[in-house]
This record gives C-alpha cells, structure tokens and sequence, in this order.
C-alpha cells in the first residue's frame, strides 16, 4: 500500500521574467517501509517535488494543481500552520549540506532536544536523554561529550549523522533524503548510506531519496523515478533498471547509466556523455523535452510530448521508442 501518493502534480515559481514550470505534472508514489530514488541532472525538479509534499519553498514558489496523499490525507490542500505538525513529526527531511542546515551557535544537544520537546512535548531534561540515545543509534562514538559540542567541531560525516538523529528522534512515517551523501567523500558516503538502510530496517520508516548517482540509487532504493525538465521520463523497479536483460530504457535513463563508471568498462573506452545541457526551464522545447539532446530523436519526437507509456508491469516510460532493439539513427 503506498504510504505517499504524489498525482500530476505542477509546482510553479513566479520570477520577473515569467512562471518557471519547475515541477510539470509529476507523478509518483512511495509504498510503506520501501524506498523511491529519484534521480536526475540539476534542475530536473527532484528537490522541488520532494519539498512541495511539505510545502517547503520560496516565497515565490506555490503549488499550481495537483494531489499529494499522505497517509489518507491529500497535503496540496493542507495549510501551513497544520502542515508545521507534520514536519519533522510525520515527515522529516535530511537536507544536502548539514554545515548549513544546523545552527552553528547552538550546541549538538539543543538542536536535537527541539523536535522531542516541540511534537513530543518531553521536558529538557527528558529531551537531553533522548538526545544521547539518538546519537548512539546513528553510530556517533561518545555521544555524551558529542551532544555538547557545536557543529564547526564535527567533521562532515559526523554532522550528517547528526542531522538523521534529528530527522528520526520523532521516528516519522515518510524520511526525504535529499542527495544526503553530495558533500561526502566516498568512504563516509558508504557509512551513511549503510547506517540509512539498517535504520531504515529497524524502524520501516519510508524513504524518499534525492540523487543524481545512479550508484546510490542502486544501493539504496527499491523503485526509481527518473525526472527531466520537472516531468518524471520513467518509473520502474530497480531490479528493472539495472537488470541485464532490461529491454525497454528512456534514452534519459541509457544515458545516465552510460555515463557511470564500470569495472568491467575496458582501459580504452571512453565513458560516454550526454550533449548538450538542460534547457533553459522558461525556454523549453515544443515536443519532448530530451529530443534536442537525443540520438534517436524524430521529427515526431520534436513536434509532440509523447504520454507515459506502459512497458512493462511497474514500468512506465515517457517516450515513442522506447524499446532499444527498434531505435535507430535513421528516423
């Protein structure tokens, strides 16, 4: 059963120089203690989607139409002073840059007492306690002497840590991840991602998480959405995604997977890359969104958005070939 239903849903920003569509009819749902990757380049809309559920944007920033069912509840008609219940307490987010995201003037102990003491109503006192156990159980070696410290003390991976102490001390239903490992070197990205996994076991919170590794999305979640220029091009398991045998791929997605290192990529093959760039999100092409950046593209293609296309079970593609063995050059 999906804990978090996102339908067609069109976040829009207001700027001096028109409405930016950064979210375009996406749709998307995340099942109970299952995790949803979504992946793509920057400016795709993945952080924008995943903020909207929260009603986390700039001042200029609204949701245009759209449904975003949580738990039975549709959240586009929510307001804000009762969506404030609902962050950190049901849905709590670990944001990409922990150094920005924790208050550098207040200590370890008293950012992570404020959710206990805000939703759960503890005491300080109770509230301080709490904090230590929170530390242990995201693997934070002397928990007591680190709860008194503030963040400049701490080295990335450790503030990390203590932004998903912060994100589960109310232990939320939904956990929105976005691209938590981006500032990490690799050997701390893979404890974090480790720890995330194990907690995610333990407590059967949901995950929603933001990346643009497709390495990360592959260790990490159960079902990938794949988003450009605000609109999701495919949604399948990850089984399906990275399977060998995989016979249907957006050239989005073909494209992304090529251009990830291999160990069993020869010394004298170059990794292939994308041309081009994203478009310009107030100047974006007339048909599909990728044609000016894809090898198989047709005049079909550029004149006309093709729909979602059911593939496969599970498996939806946004495209008009999207069947590799009939793609050709030529058309």
């Amino acid at each position: 059963m999906a804990l978090l239903e996102v339908k067609n849903l069109h976040t829009y920003f207001k700027t001096k120089k028109g409405t930016v569509k950064a979210v375009n009819g996406v749709s998307y749902s995340v099942e109970a203690g299952k995790t949803l990757g979504i992946v793509g380049e920057s400016g795709s809309g993945k952080s924008v989607s995943a903020m909207s559920i929260i009603k986390l944007l700039d001042g200029n920033g609204f949701i245009d139409s759209g449904e975003i069912f949580f738990d039975g509840k549709n959240l586009a008609n929510v307001e804000i002073k009762d969506i404030r219940h609902i962050r950190g307490n049901d849905i709590s987010v670990i944001f990409q840059e922990p150094m920005t995201s924790l208050n550098p003037v207040f200590t370890i102990e008293r950012q992570v007492s404020e959710p206990f003491m805000v939703h759960q109503k503890m005491t300080k006192k109770e509230a301080k306690e709490e904090v230590v156990k929170m530390l242990a159980l995201v693997k934070i070696p002397n928990p007591e002497a680190v709860a008194k410290q503030y963040p400049h003390q701490l080295s990335g991976g450790m503030r990390q840590r203590v932004m998903i102490a912060m994100a589960l001390a109310c232990k939320p239903k939904l956990l929105i991840a976005d691209e938590p490992t981006t500032a990490l070197d690799v050997t701390i990205q893979a404890q974090i991602l480790k720890l995330m996994n194990d907690l995610k076991s333990g407590s059967g919170t949901s995950i929603l998480f933001i990346t643009h590794d497709l390495g990360v999305i592959n260790q990490m979640a159960n079902d990938v959405a794949v988003m450009y220029c605000g609109e999701v091009v495919e949604k399948a398991p990850v089984s399906t995604i990275f399977g060998k045998k995989t016979q249907y791929l957006h050239p989005y997605t073909e494209g992304l997977m090529f251009s990830v290192p291999r160990l069993d990529t020869p010394p004298n093959i170059r990794l292939q890359s994308i041309p081009g760039a994203v478009p310009h999100p107030l100047d974006l092409p007339k048909g599909c969104k990728f044609a000016p950046r894809c090898k198989y593209a047709t005049n079909k293609c550029r004149d006309n958005e093709p729909d979602m296309l059911t593939v496969e079970k599970n498996h939806e593609v946004r495209c008009y070939y999207p069947e590799k063995g009939v793609r050709s050059n030529d058309k």
